[in-house]
């Protein structure tokens, strides 16, 4: 670790320019900045923090960020071009000027610039981290913003009862191998699609899914999901959109639940596709709800409560795919949307 005050090189992932279609390592470029390890003794940093960064999260929902396109929530608004891209992360303290945080704190959050080290000016969004006997590549997964999409959303926005049948799409991903295990530990019949057969086999004997099945093996997804729900289908969490929700809606049962976590399908294309089923909506009188797991963070403490003695039991397992080296950090976002990751993508920027 350099020595505080000193000048330091800091390395940092760019937008080069607003990105339309499938996003491509070329849109980012790695320009190397100097920094001071000292906060500087005036009004610009009252309460500021200078952080160093250990994970970065790749997220789906960074490629909207990555688009210019105009949004009514800040926490979706694009990213500056020239700028380092944001994200969540997990760091270290290298100098506070706030009344919260000392140095050497280790802390994760959402305002992470995707760099070796960052000034954060609005340090009461991050949250202190007090548990170190788990791996901290996890604050940016089971213990971080993906642990609680999915524990919120499965147990707040889809109100589960035990025995139900819950079918995720996008199953072995950062939120979706979560909300399966939720789902067994409910005693809920759980299927899960992912895109590749080892993906399909690590949901069936890692995360304990009843099945699980190749959505690119199927020509047809209505019969697929007729298949592994002869009676209907209780509960959806949705991480994909398009052709997938619309062979859902048929296969919904009454008084069905979805939760629109994402739409992962949507997100590269200029023109969305249209969904035809909606209808099904009305007759089988199923609630679909969005929902933003942001509006949750003030819930953090319950839900660390809840997941932590799992973890620790062995009762829960997550599976990461880190990628080490700030400068691979292009190659790694854009491979969420070709699904070359299996499990939760992490950047590594440096050794702890």
């Amino acid at each position: 670790m350099a020595s505080s005050g000193e000048e330091v090189s800091n390395k940092q992932v760019i937008l080069k320019g607003y990105v339309t279609g499938f996003p491509k390592e070329s849109d980012m470029y790695v320009r190397t900045s100097p920094i001071k390890l000292k906060l500087p003794e005036d009004e610009s940093s009252n309460n500021a923090v200078l952080v160093k960064n250990l994970y970065l999260s790749c997220d789906p929902y960074m490629r909207g960020r990555m688009a210019n396109r105009p949004v009514d929530d800040p926490d979706f608004s694009p990213f500056t071009l020239d700028s380092p891209i944001v994200g969540h992360g997990v760091s270290e303290i290298v100098d506070s000027r706030h009344p919260g945080f000392k140095k050497g704190d280790l802390v994760w959050g959402r305002k992470m610039g995707w760099e070796e080290y960052s000034l954060i000016k609005e340090p009461e969004k991050l949250f202190r981290i007090h548990n170190t006997d788990v791996p901290l590549s996890y604050y940016t997964g089971i213990l971080g913003m993906p642990g609680m999409t999915a524990y919120f959303g499965f147990y707040q926005v889809c109100s589960p009862k035990k025995g139900e049948r819950v079918y995720i799409s996008a199953a072995s991903g950062a939120v979706g191998q979560l909300v399966g295990q939720f789902a067994k530990l409910m005693g809920c019949y759980v299927v899960g699609s992912a895109g590749s057969k080892e993906k399909v086999e690590l949901l069936k004997s890692k995360f304990g899914f009843d099945d699980a099945f190749n959505y690119k093996e199927e020509h047809d997804l209505v019969a697929a999901l007729k298949r592994y729900f002869p009676e209907g289908i209780d509960i959806y969490f949705e991480n994909v959109g398009g052709k997938m929700l619309d062979a859902v809606l048929l296969n919904m049962r009454f008084h069905g639940r979805i939760a629109a976590c994402g739409m992962i399908s949507q997100y590269n294309l200029q023109q969305p596709e249209g969904v035809q089923n909606l209808t099904t909506v009305v007759f089988k009188r199923i609630r679909l709800e969005g929902f933003i797991v942001f509006d949750y963070f003030d819930q953090y403490p319950k839900f660390l409560d809840f997941v932590l003695p799992y973890i620790r039991e062995g009762k829960i397992v997550y599976v990461e795919d880190i990628t080490e080296g700030l400068e691979h950090g292009p190659s790694a976002l854009v491979g969420l949307f070709s699904g070359r990751n299996v499990g939760k993508q992490v950047v590594k920027v440096t050794n702890e």
